[in-house]
């Protein structure tokens, strides 16, 4: 698949039943369900302020969280996975995506004007918006986009990387590891870092693979044929690891 911007993977015209992401739990989701909940996710985050120019900070390796990412890239603003604690001065901070007991328990400290956006439980707090109930509400469908490609899409604090620097790097995970249609690709590295991304992510996209997510898993069992990790975990349980020191970002 081509794609000159992260939006690109996720239109109208490449909706079907094939199996694009699995959670921790082995729960499957097609790329008609990410497209369209995708949509959802941006149309929702637009409510919050979310835009070109702003960071949005997202916690979390489930599918919610990666929806989250996917909906601020559609309204060109910029993911930062598992942000700090202290946010305060962060001018560009404009929402944070957490599980609500995070946001509830004043775990974060949000500079003056940023929204708060939890899933899991129910907020109790009026000003927490409700997530899982704002995607399912939401309108399934997204306006026209022309996103340019050095658009800022992810950061990590020290960095920022954009849409043409993170699809280049996993257009080369797919060609050096020759991932192919049906791969399963399981991400064991943080999110935090934007080679993860591009390896765990768009790279399974691009070849129209899986996305697998493990979550908290202590006791990992093989789950794809690849496993992107960081170089100093000793062993994947995976066939073939994907190192991230070999990710061209």
């Amino acid at each position: 698949m081509t794609a000159a911007t992260v939006d690109d993977l996720l239109t109208r015209e490449l909706r079907d039943e094939h199996t694009s992401l699995v959670d921790a739990t082995g729960r499957e989701f097609d790329h008609h369900w990410l497209c369209t909940t995708a949509w959802k996710a941006g149309n929702f985050l637009r409510h919050a302020g979310v835009r070109e120019g702003v960071t949005v900070g997202v916690v979390g390796e489930a599918p919610l969280p990666l929806l989250a990412f996917f909906g601020t890239t559609l309204l060109e603003g910029t993911t930062r996975f598992d942000p700090p604690a202290d946010l305060a001065d962060a001018e560009d901070f404009r929402a944070l995506v957490a599980p609500v007991r995070d946001l509830e328990s004043d775990a974060y400290d949000l500079p003056p004007g940023a929204q708060r956006v939890g899933y899991g439980a129910k907020p109790d707090e009026p000003d927490v918006h409700h997530f899982d109930a704002g995607l399912w509400s939401e309108n399934p469908s997204f306006p026209p986009l022309s996103i340019d490609p050095e658009t800022a899409l992810l950061t990590d604090g020290d960095r920022t990387v954009s849409h043409a620097d993170v699809l280049e790097a996993a257009r080369g995970v797919v060609d050096d590891y020759g991932l192919e249609t049906g791969d399963r690709v399981v991400v064991r590295a943080p999110l935090s870092d934007p080679r993860t991304v591009a390896a765990g992510v768009l790279a399974p996209l691009l070849a129209d693979g899986v996305i697998v997510l493990t979550g908290d898993d202590e006791t990992p069992v093989e789950r794809g044929a690849y496993a992107v990790s960081d170089s100093s975990d000793d062993a994947v349980p995976e066939p073939t690891r994907i190192d991230l020191d070999d990710v061209g970002l």
